[in-house]
Protein backbone atom coordinates (compact mmCIF):
# COMPACT_ATOMS: atom_id res chain seq x y z
CA UNK A 1 0.00 0.00 0.00
CA UNK A 2 1.31 3.46 -0.84
CA UNK A 3 0.63 6.95 0.44
CA UNK A 4 0.78 10.02 -1.76
CA UNK A 5 2.56 13.33 -1.12
CA UNK A 6 0.49 16.46 -1.82
CA UNK A 7 1.37 20.15 -1.89
CA UNK A 8 -0.23 22.26 0.85
CA UNK A 9 0.74 25.91 0.46
CA UNK A 10 4.52 26.13 0.87
CA UNK A 11 4.65 22.74 2.59
CA UNK A 12 3.93 19.18 1.58
CA UNK A 13 1.60 16.74 3.22
CA UNK A 14 1.11 13.02 3.06
CA UNK A 15 -2.19 11.29 2.50
CA UNK A 16 -2.36 8.10 4.52
CA UNK A 17 -4.96 5.53 3.47
CA UNK A 18 -7.80 5.01 5.96
CA UNK A 19 -7.03 1.30 6.33
CA UNK A 20 -3.47 2.12 7.47
CA UNK A 21 -4.74 4.62 10.06
CA UNK A 22 -7.23 2.03 11.32
CA UNK A 23 -4.51 -0.62 11.61
CA UNK A 24 -2.14 1.69 13.50
CA UNK A 25 -4.91 3.40 15.53
CA UNK A 26 -3.19 6.75 14.92
CA UNK A 27 -5.37 9.81 15.45
CA UNK A 28 -4.95 13.42 16.56
CA UNK A 29 -1.38 14.61 17.03
CA UNK A 30 1.57 12.46 16.02
CA UNK A 31 5.34 12.73 16.41
CA UNK A 32 7.67 12.63 13.42
CA UNK A 33 11.26 11.41 13.60
CA UNK A 34 13.79 11.21 10.81
CA UNK A 35 16.04 8.16 11.10
CA UNK A 36 18.35 6.83 8.39
CA UNK A 37 16.56 8.84 5.67
CA UNK A 38 13.18 7.45 6.78
CA UNK A 39 10.29 9.22 8.46
CA UNK A 40 8.84 7.48 11.52
CA UNK A 41 5.31 8.47 12.53
CA UNK A 42 4.03 7.53 15.99
CA UNK A 43 1.38 8.57 18.46
CA UNK A 44 2.30 11.46 20.75
CA UNK A 45 3.73 10.06 23.96
CA UNK A 46 1.85 11.18 27.08
CA UNK A 47 3.64 9.39 29.93
CA UNK A 48 1.54 10.94 32.73
CA UNK A 49 -1.86 10.65 31.11
CA UNK A 50 -3.26 8.05 33.53
CA UNK A 51 -1.63 9.25 36.75
CA UNK A 52 -4.93 10.49 38.24
CA UNK A 53 -6.47 7.01 37.99
CA UNK A 54 -3.30 5.39 39.37
CA UNK A 55 -3.20 7.76 42.37
CA UNK A 56 -6.90 7.16 43.04
CA UNK A 57 -6.35 3.38 42.99
CA UNK A 58 -3.36 3.75 45.35
CA UNK A 59 -5.45 5.82 47.79
CA UNK A 60 -8.28 3.26 47.71
CA UNK A 61 -5.79 0.52 48.64
CA UNK A 62 -4.14 2.68 51.33
CA UNK A 63 -0.93 2.49 49.35
CA UNK A 64 -0.34 6.25 49.24
CA UNK A 65 1.57 6.67 52.49
CA UNK A 66 5.14 7.93 52.74
CA UNK A 67 7.66 5.11 52.86
CA UNK A 68 10.11 7.04 55.01
CA UNK A 69 8.11 9.41 57.18
CA UNK A 70 11.15 10.08 59.40
CA UNK A 71 12.77 12.00 56.55
CA UNK A 72 10.25 14.82 56.92
CA UNK A 73 10.73 15.38 60.65
CA UNK A 74 11.53 19.00 61.30
CA UNK A 75 14.51 20.04 63.34
CA UNK A 76 14.33 22.75 65.98
CA UNK A 77 15.91 25.11 63.44
CA UNK A 78 13.08 24.31 60.98
CA UNK A 79 10.46 24.97 63.63
CA UNK A 80 11.93 28.04 65.31
CA UNK A 81 14.28 29.87 62.91
CA UNK A 82 13.12 29.20 59.36
CA UNK A 83 11.12 32.01 57.73
CA UNK A 84 9.40 32.08 54.38
CA UNK A 85 9.96 35.35 52.55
Amino acid sequence: MRASIVRIGNSQGIRIPKVVLEQTQLEGEVELEVKDREILIRAVSKPRQDWAQKFKAMAEKGDDKLLDSSSIDQTSWDKEEWEWK
